[in-house]
């Protein structure tokens, strides 16, 4: 009864770890990984959803506006038998398309102008975080595994 337990809730289940690089060039337009599955009891995954997500800060003390936008996402869904005490990999492509702010398309159009949106991004402090996260849905659990890794996209 207690194992029932333990594994609808996912605990001694599934472990889902994200591979990535350190860094991912812009015009590359995709990261590419891997996913690491492993477990305590052999079970089943049944979908892994992958995403990026941009988290765009800007201003300074009380007027600080942080805003989040989903870049990317794939669905990967297939079953992947995950036998225990042996981990499994299953690498992926995710495909992206960075959104640039006015400040941020004002500089890519040349040199000059480079310089000018740098400063006012300094000014405003406007900052970009990027991240991936992986969920992984599992046959008989409630609880989904996930991972999360940030990089950097240069």
């Amino acid at each position: 009864m207690f194992g029932k337990v333990k594994t609808w809730l996912g605990i001694e289940g599934v472990k889902v770890e994200l591979v990535l690089p350190e860094s991912v060039r812009e015009k590359d337009g995709a990261i590419e990984g891997t996913l690491r599955f492993q477990t305590m009891h052999s079970q089943t995954v049944t979908s892994v959803k992958v995403k990026l997500i941009e988290r765009y800060s800007r201003g300074r003390g009380d007027s600080k506006l942080i805003d989040e936008y989903l870049l990317a996402e794939i669905d990967l869904v297939q079953d992947i038998e995950v036998p225990e005490n042996e981990p499994i990999e299953l690498d992926f492509s995710l495909p992206f398309q960075l959104v640039k702010s006015d400040v941020e398309a004002f500089g890519s159009k040349n040199f000059l102008f480079k310089g000018i949106a740098k400063a006012a991004q300094l000014s405003r402090n406007a900052k970009s975080v990027y991240w991936v996260e992986a969920e992984a849905k599992v046959r008989g659990t409630a609880l989904s595994p996930f991972d999360k890794k940030e990089l950097v996209i240069k």
